[in-house]
C-alpha cells in the first residue's frame, strides 16, 4: 500500500521496512497505550509519525479520517493500514498481533482467574469492577453525545434509535436502529456534512477491494444460516463476534449493548461474567476489542477457553479489516459524495443512542444496587471526564472500593 497525500511523500524518508519493525513498533503500542481508541491514535501519532517519519501528517490524518468512517475498531484499523503501509500483508498481520497480543493475553489470564474471586473479597472486587463500567460507558455516552449527536436534528436521531432498541431489543433491534438512523441521516444531517480538502489513495487493486468486501457481506449473510443449518456452537459464536465486529460505529464501547445481545441473552455468559471482563478491559491496554477473547475463554457452551478466545478475537476484528480492504481503492470517490456523509452521520448519532440504552440495561441495572454504589459510580465518571484520570487507575480506585466493605 502507498500513500500519496498531496504533500510530500513521507515514505521517501522512511523506505519500507519488515514485518519484524513494524513487529516492535506495534509490540511497544501494545504495552503502553492505555486509554482507549482516541488515546492509542494519539500514541499513533508520536511513534510513528512523528518519531518514525513513516507518514506525514496529511496522510495520517487521512487515513484516520478512513477508519473512523467505517464500522469497526478504528485505532486497529488504523494499526493494521499502517503496518500494510510499512511493510505489506505481512506487516499488516504483524502490526495487528502486537498491538493485539498484550491486552488478549492479559484478559484470557483474567477470564482463567475469575473462578478464583468467590468469598466477600473476590465478590466485592467484581462488583467494582462493573461498577467501572457504569462510569466507562456513561463517559463514552456523554462524549459521544457532544461531538456525534450535538444539533436538534441528530440528538432526535440519538433518541428515536433509544426507542427502537428498547421495544425490540436484541441484536435486531440494533441492526434496525443503525439503518434507521442512517436513512434519517440523509435527510436530516445534510448541513452536518464537512467539505473533504485532502485527498487519499492507496494503490490495492480494485479487485481486491470488491473481493474483500464481498466477503464481508458473504460472511454477514451466511454465518447465521449455517449455524442454524449445522446446529454448531462454533459457528453460532463465530456469528455472534463477527455481527458484532461488522456493526460497531462509533467507537469501541459501542461493542459493549452488541456483545450483549450476542453472548448474555442467549445464556453463554452471565451478566456478572460479562461486566467484570468489561471493567477488567480498562485496565489493560490496547484495543477494547480484545474483550472478545475474555468473552470466548468464559462462555459457558464449548468451544471455550483458549479456542473460545482465539475464535472470539478473530470474529470481532476481522470484518473491520475486511471494510477497510474493501473501501481504500474507492476511498477517495466514495467521501466526497454528501449523502453517504450525511448517513454515516445519521448512523453515528443512532449509536449514541444504542450505548445510552446500554447504559441503563444492563450497564446500571446490573451494577447499582445502593447509594453507595452509585457514589461509585459518580466518582469514577468525575475523575474521568473532568479530572482526564487514566483509566486503568479508576479502574483500580473502583475495584479497591468494591472491596472494601469486606474488608472493613
Amino acid at each position: 500500500m502507498r500513500s500519496h497525500p498531496k504533500t510530500e511523500a513521507p515514505d521517501a524518508a522512511a523506505p519500507r521496512g519488515a514485518a519484524g519493525e513494524v513487529f516492535r513498533a506495534f509490540l511497544k503500542l501494545g504495552l503502553t497505550s492505555f486509554g482507549g481508541p482516541i488515546a492509542h491514535l494519539g500514541y499513533f501519532r508520536d511513534e510513528l509519525v512523528l518519531r518514525r517519519k513513516w507518514i506525514d501528517e496529511a496522510g495520517y490524518a487521512d487515513l484516520v479520517a478512513l477508519c473512523q468512517f467505517l464500522p469497526g475498531p478504528a485505532s486497529s484499523q488504523v494499526g493494521f493500514a499502517l503496518g500494510l503501509f510499512r511493510g505489506g500483508p505481512f506487516g499488516a498481520a504483524a502490526a495487528w498481533a502486537a498491538f493485539t497480543l498484550p491486552s488478549t493475553l492479559l484478559l484470557v489470564l483474567f477470564a482463567y482467574g475469575a473462578s478464583a474471586f468467590e468469598g466477600p473479597v473476590g465478590a466485592g472486587l467484581l462488583h467494582g469492577l462493573k461498577i467501572v463500567a457504569v462510569a466507562v460507558v456513561a463517559q463514552a455516552v456523554w462524549g459521544m453525545a457532544r461531538s456525534l449527536a450535538p444539533d436538534r436534528q441528530r440528538a432526535s436521531i440519538a433518541l428515536g434509535a433509544i426507542l427502537i432498541v428498547v421495544f425490540a431489543g436484541g441484536s435486531v433491534g440494533q441492526i434496525v436502529a443503525i439503518v434507521m438512523g442512517g436513512i434519517a441521516g440523509v435527510w436530516l444531517c445534510r448541513a452536518a456534512v464537512a467539505p473533504n480538502a485532502n485527498q487519499l489513495s492507496f494503490a490495492v487493486p480494485k479487485r481486491v477491494g470488491a473481493a474483500a468486501l464481498g466477503f464481508f457481506f458473504v460472511l454477514l449473510l451466511l454465518l447465521p444460516i449455517l449455524s442454524g443449518a449445522l446446529s454448531s456452537q462454533g459457528i453460532e459464536l463465530l456469528d455472534a463476534f463477527y455481527r458484532a465486529g461488522a456493526l460497531v460505529f462509533g467507537g469501541g464501547h459501542v461493542v459493549l449493548p452488541l456483545l450483549e445481545a450476542g453472548v448474555v441473552r442467549p445464556g453463554w455468559v452471565s451478566e456478572d461474567a460479562f461486566l467484570a471482563g468489561y471493567g477488567a478491559a480498562q485496565a489493560v491496554p490496547g484495543p477494547l476489542f480484545t474483550f472478545g477473547a475474555y468473552l470466548g475463554a468464559v462462555l459457558g457452551p464449548e468451544p471455550n477457553g483458549a479456542i473460545g478466545a482465539v475464535i472470539g478475537l478473530v470474529g470481532i476484528f476481522l470484518p473491520g479489516f475486511l471494510l477497510l480492504i474493501g473501501v481504500l481503492p474507492f476511498w477517495d470517490t466514495f467521501r466526497t459524495r454528501p449523502r453517504a456523509q450525511a448517513a454515516l452521520c445519521g448512523a453515528n448519532a443512532a449509536v449514541v443512542g444504542i450505548l445510552g440504552a446500554a447504559l441503563y440495561d444492563p450497564v446500571w441495572t446490573s451494577a447499582i444496587f445502593t447509594s453507595r454504589d452509585f457514589a461509585l459510580a459518580l466518582v469514577g465518571f468525575v475523575l474521568l471526564t473532568v479530572w482526564k484520570t487514566p483509566p486503568w487507575i479508576v479502574v483500580c480506585l473502583l475495584a479497591a472500593g468494591g472491596t472494601a466493605p469486606a474488608v472493613l
